[in-house]
């Protein structure tokens, strides 16, 4: 499942080495704009703790994560909307994604040149918000008079598309993301959907701090959470050059020592695939047996035949049923026989909608 969050922000807000430990890849990371010129993706394994312990009750040969595709933007400037910087080409590289991953600055550091010279993340938001919306705007008003024409001609199709442009129109002339529009109907949204505008992906804000605002935060965290508070959209408080540092360690057992030390349970990473996941509107069915643990991706709110096609389309095309077990049921009876001497199998059909941890085998005929 080819979907994409794209990480954006200005130059040097620490989006490259944030990559970089996300990603082998390897995205060169230096203290002047621009040093990413190409988009580099990452495929980045999720991190899933059930997948271990299915394995220490298995014994499979092999333990097989899901992941998800980042993608490292070059920074965005002020203009880019108007060609400025390498503004298009990099504008273009945020439509092709599904998802935006907006890196903040929320830290000072004198050896790293800001592009505006002084470090104010709730300022940097505003330049990529504005110039996305920008280009959003041309979108809009590019199709907006063809639309009218024949909405004006009665086609009904039309009017539909001409009332949603109108909407976008004027959230985007104020200086609203595209996303602050609720849609009302079906037609709506595909409407919607077609139109590709940069500010209707959901987006996550990450707040790169320094090491000792990794746990606790700091002023300009809290700026960001004021500035963002009506968008309905999460932040997430990372140290990049923290994480940078973890990432050298050898051993796992260093790096849980290294994140004690410092206050968090959780590596910054970790928490930021697992909410790149999420905002892609992305969530995970298991496989246990002898051969394999696997965890694979669905879109969320699928149901069973479209589940059992991300594994094969012949399990799609010839869907008879879906035996589940919930996660939770299968580590308390500790194995499958277990489960369904305790009747904790569930046999379910064609319109089942799938939880996120459901073990399933498919049962087909083709």
């Amino acid at each position: 499942m080819a979907l994409q969050c794209g990480i954006v922000g200005l130059p040097n807000v620490g989006k490259s080495t944030l990559f970089n430990c996300l990603s082998n890849a390897k995205a060169q990371s230096a203290n002047f704009p621009f040093c990413t010129i190409e988009p580099n993706v990452g495929v980045i394994t999720v991190p899933d703790e059930r997948l271990n312990k299915l394995a220490e009750l298995v014994h499979p040969a092999k333990i097989v994560p899901t992941t998800v595709e980042i993608v490292d933007i070059a920074g965005l400037v002020k203009g880019a909307s108007r060609g400025e910087g390498l503004g298009n080409k990099f504008l273009a590289n945020i439509r092709e994604t599904d998802a935006i991953i907006h890196v903040l600055r929320c830290f000072d550091d004198d050896n790293i040149t800001h592009v505006d010279g002084t470090v104010d993340p709730v300022r940097d938001k505003a330049v990529i918000d504005t110039e996305l919306q920008l280009r959003d705007l041309e979108t809009i008003e590019s199709r907006i008079g063809k639309v009218a024409k024949m909405a004006a001609a009665g086609d009904r199709d039309a009017k539909v598309q001409y009332e949603v442009l109108k909407r976008y129109q004027e959230v985007l002339s104020h200086g609203k993301s595209a996303r602050s529009v609720t849609l009302e109907t079906k037609d709506e949204e595909k409407v919607a959907h077609d139109l590709f505008l940069l500010t209707n992906k959901p987006v996550l804000y990450v707040c790169n701090v320094d090491d000792e605002s990794a746990a606790t935060g700091n002023a300009y965290v809290e700026a960001v959470r004021e500035a963002v508070k009506d968008e309905n959209a999460e932040i997430l408080v990372v140290a990049a050059q923290t994480e940078s540092d973890i990432a050298e360690l050898e051993t796992y057992e260093e790096r849980q020592m290294f994140l004690e030390e410092i206050g968090l349970k959780e590596s910054g990473v970790n928490r930021l695939i697992k909410a790149a996941y999420k905002l892609l509107d992305l969530e995970t069915f298991l496989t246990a047996g002898p051969k394999e643990v696997r965890a694979w991706t669905y879109r969320k709110g699928s149901k069973a035949p479209q589940c059992a096609g991300v594994i094969h389309t012949d399990f799609e095309r010839g869907f008879i049923r879906a035996e589940i077990i919930k996660y939770e049921d299968y580590i308390h009876y500790g194995s499958e026989a277990a489960v369904k001497e305790a009747g904790k199998m569930h046999i379910e059909g064609k319109d089942y909608v799938f939880q996120d941890g459901d073990i399933v085998v498919f049962r087909f005929n083709v």
